[in-house]
C-alpha cells in the first residue's frame, strides 16, 4: 500500500510513484499514435471525418462514467471490507491475549503462538503462498502439508489445547466459553478474507466495461480531430488518463490482498500481531515494526 503524505501540487503535476501512471503508459503511447493519425486524417481527407461529431461521445461517455463509478465502488467496498477484517482480526487477537493473561506462561505460550501461526498462514494463504513453511514456524512441527486447509487447521489446534487445558482442571468452563469467542471471530475473518478472494467481480461485468473504454478511447481522436486539431492528442490523454486509471485502479482494488502499490499491508498488520502476541509473553527481543519503503508498504 502506498503510504504518503496530502499530495502537494508538485505531487499532483510530476509525481509517478503512487499513480497508475505506469500501468496505463502503454495503453495512452498506443492511443496517442491514434490521435495523431486521427489529427493527420483531418488535415489530409477532410470528408472521411466530415459526418463524424462529438454529440454521440458525450452521451456514450457519460454512460461510461457512471458504469465505471459503479464498478469501482464495488471494488473499493471489496478492498475496504478487506480492511476491516483485518482490523477485526487484531481485535480478536488482542482480546485472546487479553482473556489468557490468568494461565501461566508454559500453558499460554502455544496458544498465542498458534494464533501467530494462524495469521501468518492467512497472510499467505490470501497471497497466494505456501501456508505450512510459515505455520510450521510457530506451531511446531505437524502434518500441515496434508490438511486442505493448513491455517484453519492451526486455529483448530489452538482450540483443540484450549478443550485440553478444561479437561486437565487448568481452565474452567466459564473462561473456556470466554477464550471461544475471539476464536470464533478469527474463524469467521478467515471466510470473509476467502468469500472476497473466491469471488471476483463478474467476468462478464468487467469485460463489458474493458471493451466500452477502449472502444471509446480509441473512436473519440476522429470525432475530435477536425475541429481540434492538434489539441486533440491533449485532450485524448486526459481522457485516456481518467478512463484507464480508474480502469486499472478498480482492477487492483478487486483483489485487495495482493502485493500491488495498491493492495493491503498483509505484512506490516501481520507484523503488528506477532510483536504484539511475543510482548504479551514477556518477550523483548522482538522484530521491529515494518516500515514503507519507497514510499511503499507491504
Amino acid at each position: 500500500m502506498i503510504v504518503l503524505p496530502r499530495p502537494t501540487l508538485f505531487d499532483v503535476l510530476f509525481r509517478v510513484r503512487g499513480s497508475i501512471i505506469r500501468s496505463i503508459a502503454p495503453r495512452m503511447a498506443a492511443m496517442l499514435l491514434v490521435s495523431v493519425a486521427a489529427v493527420l486524417l483531418a488535415a489530409h481527407n477532410p470528408p472521411m471525418l466530415a459526418q463524424l461529431g462529438a454529440i454521440p461521445f458525450t452521451l456514450i461517455g457519460l454512460a461510461l462514467s457512471i458504469f465505471m463509478s459503479f464498478r469501482n465502488n464495488a471494488c473499493y467496498d471489496r478492498w475496504w471490507e478487506g480492511r476491516k477484517l483485518w482490523g477485526q482480526l487484531i481485535i480478536e487477537v488482542r482480546s485472546f491475549a487479553r482473556q489468557t493473561a490468568h494461565l501461566s506462561t508454559e500453558l499460554r505460550e502455544p496458544l498465542l503462538l498458534g494464533v501467530i501461526g494462524f495469521s501468518h498462514g492467512l497472510a499467505a494463504r490470501l497471497r497466494g503462498k505456501a501456508e505450512a513453511p510459515v505455520i510450521a514456524r510457530w506451531c511446531g512441527t505437524g502434518d500441515w502439508e496434508a490438511v486442505p486447509n493448513p491455517t484453519d487447521a492451526a486455529l483448530r489446534e489452538v482450540g483443540r489445547r484450549c478443550s485440553a487445558l478444561v479437561q486437565d482442571g487448568s481452565l474452567s468452563d466459564i473462561r473456556y466459553s470466554v477464550l471461544e469467542q475471539p476464536l470464533i471471530g478469527l474463524t469467521r475473518v478467515q471466510a470473509g478474507c476467502e468469500r472476497i478472494k473466491a469471488t471476483p467481480v463478474p467476468y462478464a461485468y468487467s469485460l463489458l466495461l474493458h471493451r466500452t473504454a477502449y472502444t471509446f478511447c480509441l473512436l473519440l481522436p476522429f470525432a475530435l480531430a477536425k475541429s481540434l486539431g492538434w489539441w486533440t492528442p491533449l485532450v485524448e490523454l486526459v481522457v485516456c488518463y481518467t478512463f484507464f486509471g480508474l480502469d486499472t485502479l478498480g482492477d487492483e482494488m478487486e483483489d485487495p490482498f495482493g502485493e500491488e502499490t495498491n493492495d493491503l499491508p498483509l505484512d506490516a498488520l501481520v507484523r503488528t500481531v506477532e510483536r504484539e502476541l511475543l510482548a504479551a509473553l514477556g518477550r523483548t527481543e522482538l522484530q521491529p515494526p515494518l516500515m514503507p519503503e519507497k514510499a511503499l508498504l507491504l
